[in-house]
């Protein structure tokens, strides 16, 4: 019998009409897209379904993100898939407590709401900047980036692929010497500011504050926390951890290999694209794979899981 994992993407893998064909078949879909609108005063739908120009502002894409992907989420349940752990690539985290039963539907959809708006208030545009850095070993990096003031790793997401965060001018010379060091290439990304740094703590401690009044529950099943990518079973713990985690680094392989380690052999991927996915393969090719963002998708893993 597969032990399985659910696990939710992160911010960049919004893209438009994610969640329309579970909208249009599944009625618990439909309902988390509905609710959210209400709670949130945002169209959902419209948002998520229909091109615009705010499904990539990260005061928008969060609460979209979120929302499609637990809409697909309760149609996974629906075809009986059962997690015995969740996780998610920073702000999938969200989804992934709500998963995993830390969080209702409304306060994870009203929290993430502004959690994006916090992010995106916390440093002026252009001060900061990320990059993805590839084919450089995680000590080679570490090495690089201790030595320059304002830049620290955001994600350790697979084997060969790190991402770099901090003030625009910092990333912009580690990027040079980490060339110098053997990177295979260092590519800026595209987003709104400086994710998962120390210019981040600030947002940090505004978010604790909406936290604080951020109703928390017991957890039904454990998850694994970006910020130490340990088990998390003590609901006690979520506040805390949420708040640090929008200033630390996201510790996404070394959470696999945890999750890997106590036995988990499949990994879905619930939400638009196959980042995760990809991930997990580099992390290890021995575990069992599924990306649902899809209905097509859905059936399939349902028919094989």
């Amino acid at each position: 019998m597969s032990r399985i994992a659910f696990v939710f993407p992160g911010q960049g893998a919004q893209k438009t009409g994610m969640g329309k064909d579970f909208y249009e078949k599944y009625p618990a879909s439909a309902q988390v897209f509905d609710q959210v609108s209400k709670w949130l005063d945002l169209d959902m739908p419209k948002l998520c379904f229909e091109q615009n120009n705010q499904l990539d502002l990260t005061e928008y894409t969060q609460a979209a993100l979120l929302t499609a992907c637990l809409a697909m989420e309760r149609a996974a349940e629906e075809h009986g898939l059962r997690p015995e752990v969740t996780a998610g690539l920073s702000l999938g985290e969200y989804c992934a407590i709500e998963a995993a039963g830390g969080m209702s539907l409304k306060d994870a959809a009203v929290t993430v709401r502004k959690r994006g708006i916090l992010m995106e208030q916390a440093v002026p545009a252009g001060k900061g900047s990320m990059a993805a850095v590839l084919g450089l070993a995680d000590p080679e990096i570490e090495k690089v980036t201790e030595k320059i003031a304002g830049v620290e790793i955001a994600n350790y997401n697979c084997p060969g692929q790190i991402v770099i965060t901090g003030e625009k001018t910092a990333v912009e010379k580690a990027a040079e010497q980490l060339k110098e060091a053997g990177a295979r290439r260092v590519l800026p990304l595209k987003v709104s500011g400086p994710f998962h740094s120390p210019m981040m703590k600030t947002a940090g401690e505004n978010l604790a504050q909406v936290l604080e009044l951020t109703e928390i529950h017991p957890l039904r099943i454990p998850y694994v926390t970006n910020v130490t990518a340990e088990y998390v079973t003590d609901s006690a713990q979520i506040r805390p951890l949420l708040a640090r985690q929008i200033s630390s680094s996201v510790r996404w392989q070394q959470s696999v290999e945890q999750m890997i380690h106590a036995g988990i052999d499949t990994f879905v991927e619930i939400g638009p694209g196959r980042t995760l996915t990809g991930f997990i393969k580099k992390i290890n090719k021995n575990v069992r794979t599924f990306n649902i963002q899809t209905v097509e998708d859905l059936e399939k893993a349902a028919a094989e899981i």
